[in-house]
């Protein structure tokens, strides 16, 4: 289950074949997101687990199950960034049922970021679809 949103981004990959395009794109893809204002970089929305600084905030409409997911999120290092912009797309506009059912690990694969991301960088993205997919599961209860 993938977002447009996420089939475009995966489009693109396949039609980029150097890692070094992927990346340019990853982080060009951060660099179109919304910054996140000051207020909001706070310990509570902070990502623990990510070797660089990472907020996540969730904004979920509707109650219940079929709620909406949708979250902000920054970072201080511009290819986290775009990998919360990949995030972004694979979740955002699911129900919080839905984000629990997204195989995050595969979904990710299918761009290669699993190979091609520091031991690192892979535990910070693990540590941010845990808090989503947390955040998703505590509203949908």
């Amino acid at each position: 289950m993938a977002t447009p949103a996420f089939e475009e981004i995966a489009d693109t990959f396949e039609f980029l074949d150097d890692w070094e395009d992927r990346y340019r794109h990853v982080i060009e893809l951060g660099r179109a997101m919304p910054e996140l204002d000051e207020s909001l970089r706070v310990p509570a929305t902070k990502v623990q687990g990510c070797a660089s600084q990472v907020w996540i905030v969730p904004r979920i409409e509707g109650q219940g199950a079929q709620a909406r997911f949708d979250f902000q999120g920054d970072s201080d290092a511009m290819i986290v960034r775009g990998l919360i912009a990949v995030l972004h797309a694979l979740y955002a506009g699911l129900t919080v049922e839905e984000v629990g059912q997204v195989d995050a690990p595969s979904e990710l694969a299918r761009l290669g970021l699993d190979q091609h991301l520091s031991s690192q960088r892979s535990n910070g993205v693990r540590a941010m679809v845990g808090r989503i997919r947390a955040t998703a599961a505590d509203a949908a209860a």
